[in-house]
């Protein structure tokens, strides 16, 4: 009896133990801490860097109550957020406070004028920028306006742009304000400069739908038939248009495809994977890339495999065994996986200048207890876009922070702008050849139809100086991601 009675009284004693530890564990935050709690939670399960955060060390806090003593540190959210980051080398995760803004960003619509544009330090030490239009948006503000790709601007409402204010005038809460223009010249030394030249165009910001199929025709040539087509964002809600895209140059039979991604912040994961697909179509079922989650997560490392079919619709596959793919600094993540992925299977000649340099994809996260979509916290809308995998080639090369090097390099600049897309045939030598005033386009051209390129005006693009490079609209919009759309299969959040 008294074996017994000691036996159930240890197993009581055990018991409680266990219940007060899991009732310890499943205490609720403060609402007051709502957030940062979940803050904290998804980026300690699916931040690809946790392990290098001293603060996200799971056994760093012994229960609820004192992770809520190191969140009430916090009383804004994007604090915490921000001091959870693995700097430097953490570049690209964000938070925001509205994830119907963010769902809406990731699928191409923004408020915006419709000025897709570039902005560049005057000089290398220079805290002036000035930005250049790169292309508008048709059915935009700026579409019926004044304004056109070339066009140089180095103010909002008479003030002048800089390092510090130039996300306040361009994207601040104002829904209108004015551009005002300058005109570009060169010193004896070939250094840029600009002169205010009077110009100035007020735009207002509307809700727009990017389409990125900006540009898709068929180029004749003799025996080539050269489909040209400029993508700008990997949006997942424009596959099937991306499909029909590829659907016409098919039947159009080219013989070779240009797949301009200079201006292509990238987007989703998925939509590049079928992109492959399209490209080649002789693939289908093999890797086109992986996904390496952290440790905590490691046997749910993802291969995406090249698809044959857009849900239950076919992919038009173009069956290439070559592809020329411009690329410029502000190609990233979606844009140069794509580069990447396809490099195992077939040649990719990239003509333009070195990429941005992005191989990490993030995904979005909810409070809610699968940190997915679902059963989310009615009280914020607050969501966060953290780093959670490293991506690599079927080769299992991924090692490009520093960009991918062009095989043919070509510094696009504002004195050599040309018209996007544009060809025309013009006697050389006494011989009729296919050209283009845009030069990226045009070392397409010369590459595909074995033109030398001493003969036209890409090689007026790689001299002199010019403008470094600051940043971009896509980028300021949050565009410029390569994201997973939801978690994958498999995945459960273990902290619930």
């Amino acid at each position: 009896m008294r074996t017994s009675f000691k036996f159930t009284l240890l197993l009581f004693i055990a018991i409680f133990t266990f219940q007060s530890c899991q009732d310890n564990d499943d205490i609720a935050p403060p609402a007051s801490l709502e957030i940062q709690d979940f803050i904290w939670k998804g980026l300690n399960q699916y931040y690809l860097w946790q392990d290098k955060v001293p603060n996200l060390d799971e056994n760093l806090f012994a229960d609820q109550t004192e992770l809520n003593t190191f969140l009430s540190g916090y009383p804004a959210p994007e604090n915490l957020f921000d001091a959870l980051l693995f700097k430097p080398k953490d570049r690209f995760s964000w938070i925001v406070d509205d994830y119907l803004e963010l769902e809406k960003s990731l699928q191409g619509t923004s408020k915006n004028n419709g000025v897709d544009f570039e902005l560049r330090r005057k000089s290398d030490n220079s805290n002036e920028v000035v930005g250049y239009v790169r292309y508008i948006l048709p059915g935009s503000d700026a579409f019926p306006k004044d304004i056109k790709r070339g066009d140089v601007f180095y103010g909002v409402n008479g003030t002048q742009l800089t390092v510090s204010n130039y996300q306040s005038l361009l994207y601040g809460a104002a829904e209108s304000y004015t551009l005002n223009f300058a005109n570009l010249t060169y010193d004896s030394n070939n250094a840029p400069i600009f002169t205010p030249n009077g110009k100035s165009v007020s735009l207002t910001k509307t809700i727009l739908d990017e389409n990125p199929i900006f540009i898709n025709k068929v180029i004749v040539n003799g025996t080539h038939k050269i489909g040209y087509l400029m993508y700008n964002g990997f949006y997942s809600n424009y596959d099937n248009q991306l499909n029909d895209a590829f659907g016409y140059l098919k039947a159009e039979g080219i013989t070779d495809l240009v797949l301009d991604l200079r201006y292509n912040g990238g987007g989703s994961v998925l939509t590049s994977t079928r992109l492959a697909s399209m490209i080649t179509g002789t693939f289908t079922g093999q890797v086109f890339a992986k996904l390496e989650w952290n440790g905590k997560n490691s046997d749910n490392n993802t291969n995406y495999l090249f698809p044959d079919k857009i849900d239950a619709t076919p992919i038009n596959v173009l069956k290439m065994t070559k592809v020329y793919i411009l690329t410029s600094k502000s190609t990233a993540s979606a844009s140069e996986l794509i580069i990447n992925g396809l490099k195992p299977y077939i040649p990719v000649v990239q003509i333009g200048d070195l990429t941005y340099g992005k191989n990490v994809a993030s995904i979005t996260l909810y409070d809610s207890p699968s940190f997915g979509a679902a059963n989310r916290n009615p009280h914020h809308r607050y969501a966060m876009q953290p780093i959670v995998a490293n991506t690599v080639n079927s080769d299992g090369f991924g090692d490009y922070l520093g960009g991918l090097e062009p095989d043919f390099l070509v510094k696009e600049t504002i004195r050599t702008f040309g018209i996007l897309g544009n060809s025309e045939i013009k006697m050389i030598n006494s011989k009729e050849e296919l050209i283009s005033n845009e030069p990226l386009l045009d070392m397409a051209f010369a590459k595909i139809t074995g033109r030398t390129t001493s003969t036209n005006r890409t090689s007026q693009s790689v001299s002199g100086k010019d403008f470094i490079y600051f940043t971009d609209s896509k980028s300021m919009n949050g565009q410029n991601q390569m994201h997973i759309d939801k978690l994958p299969e498999g995945f459960r959040n273990p902290l619930k």
